[in-house]
């Protein structure tokens, strides 16, 4: 018999549990677009006051999510600035620029996944007819698993108010962020004017991201969901299921992280591979390859029941709700294999 497939790609494959189904089952359900979604508008509140915002609004997608949000902060021919990695910039189709008309500036990610506010602070405009008006600074936490400080954020918030500029939050893994600090997801989420939160990533949902901010900018925010085509109807069903990884999906995110310890403590040593050890801070593992070998590592690994992310030099391992302690060992277990073959 088959050993059962271990998917480490990411954390986005998790696969709703029996709770999560049955919730979505016996979900109250109205119309969202008339605001009469009990349980979306039941979620809603649940992460407002979880992130320390007013209000928040329930999407299918996290790339809507940031999307919204920059809409929501900037106008035409504004300007936002971003770490050159990020997924506002990069991940997310150019979303802004395609449908918002605003412009992308970005500088490197420092060490740890931050942007030096000293390197920021150049590249804000000159209020001159000859310029993009620059609006906002958007952050990640975490940034490819790398946690934020409280302290950092804080002087980020500080930063922004000093120069008119609007702080938004690409908090997709935010939850596992305030479990690796040891604080309440309030704390972080206070530090910004806006803070998107995926419920499908480590939470565990199958679906939807929250944007969370001011009344007045959520109820701006609705408009800009309904033109990206985001204004959903009986949605309760799919926010039962989000209600369950706020709460089950949030208290065991710990787990995570100390299986991703766990893998990174295997292969620590192994010839072929070296652990980014300092990167290894929530649920996410990578490895540089001192080969190009990361296309043959992933069909190797395919071949016996694991999947994973990798290419070139470089693999990514992502622990979640669906990888067990034992399967990490498996997932060890066969890289062991491949490196000293």
């Amino acid at each position: 018999m088959a050993a059962r497939q271990i998917d480490v790609r990411s954390d986005t494959v998790t696969r709703p549990n029996e709770a999560m189904r049955r919730a979505m089952c016996d979900a109250s359900v109205g119309d969202d677009v008339y605001g009469d979604d009990p349980t979306v508008n039941a979620l809603q509140e649940q992460t407002a006051e979880l992130l320390g915002h007013e209000a928040a609004l329930f999407m299918p997608t996290g790339t809507q999510s940031n999307l919204v949000a920059l809409l929501t902060h900037c106008q035409r021919g504004d300007e936002y600035i971003a770490g050159d990695d990020s997924h506002t910039y990069k991940y997310e189709g150019g979303g802004a620029a395609a449908l918002g008309g605003i412009q992308p500036q970005t500088l490197p990610w420092d060490a740890n996944g931050g942007l030096d506010l000293k390197e920021v602070k150049k590249l804000i405009k000159e209020d001159d007819i000859h310029f993009a008006k620059t609006r906002l600074l958007c952050l990640e936490n975490t940034q490819h698993g790398r946690v934020q400080s409280l302290q950092s954020m804080q002087q980020a918030q500080v930063f922004a108010k000093e120069h008119s500029l609007g702080l938004h939050l690409d908090g997709a893994r935010v939850a596992n962020a305030a479990v690796a600090l040891g604080v309440e997801l309030k704390q972080i989420g206070q530090c910004f004017d806006s803070v998107s939160l995926c419920l499908s990533k480590g939470l565990g949902a199958p679906v939807g991201s929250l944007l969370a901010g001011s009344s007045q900018f959520i109820n701006t925010a609705k408009r800009w969901r309904k033109v990206t085509g985001g204004g959903m109807r009986q949605a309760g069903i799919l926010a039962a299921a989000g209600q369950i990884a706020l709460t089950d999906g949030l208290n065991r995110l710990k787990d995570d992280h100390d299986n991703a310890a766990k893998l990174a403590a295997a292969m620590d040593g192994v010839k072929g591979a070296t652990v980014r050890a300092a990167w290894t801070q929530t649920n996410m593992v990578w490895l540089d390859l001192a080969d190009d070998v990361g296309e043959q590592l992933a069909q190797f690994a395919k071949t016996h029941n694991v999947l994973l992310s990798a290419g070139g030099k470089s693999c990514r391992l992502v622990t979640h709700a669906d990888v067990s302690s034992e399967d990490v060992n498996r997932v060890a277990s066969v890289l062991h294999d491949f490196f000293n073959a």
